[in-house]
């Protein structure tokens, strides 16, 4: 019987990625940054985020690595902190839920099941994001790997979030734009999952799937 859907963050309720190509582009002209900047941020954000994710670095060094590989010159960490809130400013501002999103924690809500959320990032970084976006009355339950052992795909980020929620990995569904940590992590850890994916990247993907949260049943 499900009890609880755990939904993922960033791409999934909130556009991060929107945000991010917004507050580079404004971020990188302020430096004399050019080229394809928003490719190239995506790409360094991703392998020392993931540094992060593993363990390697903490929240705060893996912020600085951004910044000294984006604008490719060697900065203190004092320099590297005040140059990446530059573009922390313009990609908070930029914040939105997709519109999907309220809708469906609340359909969660009349099913009389718990809206959770299960985050691979920093906890107060992660809860600034639900108040800023309005989703923070919406939901349960926050639960960012910051706060566990290990984030996901590890089967341990999965079932200790149901833990918190207080339900058995079959009573729960989880729900991401990411294959391997919010769908294939989460099947093998004993849940339910579903992807959500809203341009189409993943056609041959064997795993249920919708292309919105309008669509997503349970």
């Amino acid at each position: 019987m499900l009890r609880a859907i755990i939904f993922d963050l960033d791409d999934t309720l909130v556009d991060q990625a929107g945000a991010a190509r917004v507050a580079v582009t404004g971020w990188a002209a302020e430096h004399g940054v050019t080229g394809d900047v928003e490719a190239r941020w995506d790409a360094i954000s991703g392998r020392h985020y993931e540094r992060y994710q593993r363990r390697e670095i903490s929240f705060h060094e893996q912020r600085r690595e951004r910044t000294r590989d984006f604008l490719g010159t060697e900065l203190d960490d004092a320099e590297a902190d005040a140059l990446f809130a530059g573009y922390l400013k313009r990609y908070e501002a930029q914040w939105v839920a997709f519109d999907d999103a309220v809708p469906t924690l609340r359909r969660v809500h009349e099913a009389g099941l718990r809206a959770v959320v299960l985050t691979n990032g920093e906890d107060a970084h992660q809860r600034l994001k639900l108040d800023l976006t309005g989703l923070a009355a919406e939901v349960d339950l926050l639960v960012s790997t910051s706060t566990l052992p290990a984030s996901k795909p590890d089967p341990r980020a999965y079932r200790l979030t149901c833990e918190r929620a207080g339900v058995a990995p079959a009573e729960a569904l989880m729900v991401g734009n990411s294959l391997a940590h919010d769908v294939l992590g989460a099947i093998d850890a004993g849940l339910d999952a579903v992807l959500v994916d809203r341009h189409d990247a993943h056609p041959d993907a064997h795993v249920r799937r919708v292309a919105s949260l309008d669509a997503l049943v349970w």
